[in-house]
């Protein structure tokens, strides 16, 4: 007897929407789904662990596992770091028959969807564009031309939710996360 294959779900939208809260939210909820940990060459933000929240790595680091195709997907984002989804780990859980969640930008995604067309592809949107300017000014993270360049880049990525196979909004976490637990096909109660 064969397995259908697990399928992957791939999560993306804008900075700031809330796609790390609402994957936090599906991992605390169902902590057997595996969710990738992207490798970046971005600094850690305050709170954030190593091998958890990403996994940091230096730009050679990241330049040699591109060169040997441990990438599934890589981009550079907001025109400056890198980050990029290990493939090993991906295919490990796929072909062990369990659900996997990746959570993407834009390009990571467009990546995806060239190299696993049957993936599910999921835009998790904000209420509105004064809602999503309003969360990244309230992380406080960024500097203001680091804002401005990742609003710049939010325009573009809002541009493509056609492209997507579903579209979350996302003005309650709980309520996205349901959504988003409900099309990816999970267990629920």
């Amino acid at each position: 007897m064969t397995t259908t294959p697990a399928r992957l779900t791939v999560l993306a939208g804008p900075t700031a929407v809330g796609k790390g809260t609402v994957s936090a939210d599906v991992r605390q909820r169902y902590p057997d789904l595996w969710l990738s940990v992207s490798a970046t060459t971005r600094s850690p933000r305050p709170g954030e662990v190593e091998g958890v929240h990403y996994h940091f790595v230096s730009g050679a680091e990241f330049d040699s596992m591109v060169e040997r195709g441990d990438m599934l997907e890589w981009a550079v984002v907001h025109g400056r770091n890198r980050y990029g989804t290990p493939r090993g780990p991906v295919e490990q859980h796929l072909a062990a028959g369990e659900p996997v969640l990746l959570e993407l930008d834009l390009q990571g995604a467009r990546q995806v969807r060239a190299s696993m067309p049957d993936a599910q592809f999921i835009f998790l949107a904000p209420p509105s564009w004064d809602e999503l300017v309003r969360r990244l000014v309230g992380r406080g993270t960024e500097d203001a031309e680091e804002r401005e360049r990742r609003l710049q880049t939010a325009r573009v990525e809002l541009a493509a939710e056609p492209e997507f196979d579903h579209t979350i909004i996302n003005d309650d976490v709980q309520r996205a996360t349901d959504e988003l637990v409900h099309l990816m096909g999970l267990p629920t109660g």
